[in-house]
């Protein structure tokens, strides 16, 4: 009986033994993925920023400019571009929706972006865009990749156009979470006049025909959670110029804005609560169950071989064997 629990348990060991490395280095590359159906919305203030009135073509002083950020996930074109490139897809529909301190639209900037699911490697396919302009990603964008390491990304710039390195700067606590910090700076560059403008009538393809263009710069910073590759918080500090032509009269620039632009502090919990929830998850997969698979299949083999050990063992002399003949008298 106990040669058999010993089999029963040194299978059982050798099952949970082997279910560790594959609940860690097969099982999560697969399951660890963004949801094609993911929805969310961020808030960022830049208070104290130059804005500049387009009445006036006059930059001014203003309380606060907002930015309203949205990432809405397509699943329907999702399941599309899977059938063709063979792998878990999502597509983001994005929306950064600027708006002054009277309420009133600044700008507003749409994009769609695809990517692998699973890695948050760009994938190309039809309807990439930017503000309305096809484009073609490299490196990650709002996202980095689940346990993101100690070491430079590239970093998709929707204002320029390009991928630029974002330099990992080290890791700090925010808030109770172990993050790296990341920062980008992206010189200043000549980008698009955007589709929407704030004033009625006025179009990209009239600017231009005044010669006026518009450039960009930023430092881009983000506090990244490593394992869900989440960011926890972000800040820019963001310039735009316009530049010559006719509609700036006799100068040769005027700020189009700049401000220290900085998560609402509401945003900063809540994203903090999510991640410290899907932390836990990815947790369970490449740390807590592979460890404990592994030392409860260590355990097993330990309580099989005892069994083992056990079984072997010599009996010892019976009753029978241990007494010694009797002397029958004649």
């Amino acid at each position: 009986m106990r040669r058999k629990a010993g089999l029963v348990l040194l299978a059982l060991a050798v099952f949970f033994a082997a279910l560790s490395p594959l609940l860690r280095w097969y099982a999560f590359p697969r399951l660890a993925k963004v949801p094609a159906n993911q929805y969310q919305d961020m808030v960022l203030e830049a208070k104290d920023a130059t804005l500049l009135d387009y009445a006036t073509m006059r930059a001014r002083k203003v309380s606060k400019v907002t930015i309203v950020q949205t990432l809405k996930g397509d699943v329907e074109a999702s399941e599309r571009i899977e059938e063709s490139a063979g792998r878990d897809v999502v597509v983001w529909d994005g929306l950064s929706y600027v708006v002054g301190p009277d309420g009133e639209m600044v700008s507003k900037i749409p994009e769609r972006y695809i990517f692998d699911a699973h890695t948050q490697e760009p994938v190309h396919a039809t309807g990439e865009m930017v503000d309305g302009d096809p484009v073609r990603r490299q490196g990650i964008e709002f996202k980095w990749p689940f346990l993101t390491e100690k070491r430079d990304y590239e970093y998709f710039d929707a204002q320029a156009r390009v991928t630029a390195p974002i330099r990992y700067k080290g890791t700090q606590d925010f808030r109770g979470l172990e993050v790296y910090y990341f920062e980008q700076t992206i010189p200043w560059t000549k980008v698009r006049i955007p589709e929407t403008l704030p004033v009625e009538g006025l179009t990209p393809e009239a600017v231009a025909k005044t010669g006026t263009t518009r450039w960009y710069t930023t430092v881009r910073k983000f506090w990244v959670e490593p394992l869900t590759g989440a960011p926890v918080y972000g800040e820019e500090l963001h310039r735009e110029e316009l530049r010559g032509g006719t509609l700036l009269g006799d100068r040769d620039k005027v700020t189009a804005f700049a401000g220290h632009v900085k998560m609402r502090e509401d945003y900063i919990d809540h994203t903090v609560d999510l991640v410290k929830s899907n932390r836990t998850l990815v947790l369970l997969m490449t740390s807590y169950l592979p460890w404990g698979f592994l030392a409860l299949g260590l355990s097993l083999l330990t309580l099989s071989l005892h069994l083992e050990a056990r079984g072997r063992r010599p009996a010892g002399p019976t009753a029978t064997e241990t007494e010694e003949p009797s002397t029958v008298s004649a």
